[in-house]
């Protein structure tokens, strides 16, 4: 994983419009704590909402893209009482550079995300209806949801006629073999605004944390409204 997850961020960096600088070393730690904060935020907001129930789902946002760094939950940890300090900041294979603890164990999938987006931010949750949905839809390969006001909440759509298809992805603990079907998709669907893994959650992220948030909001919204029309409650 290591291997695919360093050709990524070589791709990231060579792709950027401008090269990056490496910020110095106070303003990458003032930039890591100011997105540690917004991402625990987040975090409770998310477990308010029924999204993140004990210690399920991980967030994570990029500090720095040369050399990339990520801030990003450590495992095990309750996301009603998350907290900044609970944060850690990893490297592009996954080492901690800042922090105590371990980080997510779905933390290749974040950097998958990270260097083939070139996204700000990465947010998982394990909500009911995604969790559910994933499993129902999981034959077809994909949910789509078409018809909803709120998909213009996505980044690009203009219009509820817009169909929105988010790929089903078999849950593994294999999560080097996982990015790599993940990274894959990716590549060839420049569409997509998120995915599904099975019985297990969603993945969405953003070009930062703000439009992260509210494609966690917007998919989330989509995923329970469609839930509840094929169910009739």
């Amino acid at each position: 994983m290591h291997a695919i997850i360093r050709a990524m961020a070589r791709s990231r960096k060579g792709s950027a419009s401008k090269p990056s600088r490496r910020a110095p070393r106070n303003e990458s730690r003032a930039r890591f704590d100011k997105l540690a904060a917004g991402l625990a935020e987040a975090g409770r907001s998310f477990y308010q909402r029924g999204w993140v129930f004990g210690t399920s789902g991980n967030f994570s946002a990029v500090v720095s893209n040369e050399p990339l760094r990520l801030a990003i939950t450590s495992t095990g940890l309750d996301k009603g009482a998350l907290d900044a300090k609970q944060f850690l900041e990893i490297d592009d294979r996954a080492r901690v550079v800042r922090g105590n603890g371990k980080p997510s164990a779905e933390t290749g999938l974040h950097l998958a995300i990270a260097c083939t987006r070139r996204a700000g931010a990465v947010l998982h949750t394990h909500s009911l209806w995604s969790t559910v949905l994933s499993d129902a839809h999981a034959a077809a390969g994909a949910v789509t949801i078409e018809g909803f006001e709120m998909l213009k909440g996505l980044d690009g759509v203009h219009t509820h006629e817009h169909r929105e298809i988010l790929p089903i992805f078999e849950n593994s603990q294999d999560i080097a073999e996982l990015a790599a079907q993940v990274q894959a998709r990716l590549e060839s669907d420049a569409a997509m605004h998120g995915f599904l893994l099975r019985r297990h959650g969603l993945y969405t992220w953003g070009r930062d944390l703000a439009e992260a948030k509210r494609h966690v909001e917007i998919l989330e919204f989509l995923l329970e409204a469609l839930g509840r029309s094929k169910s009739g409650v």
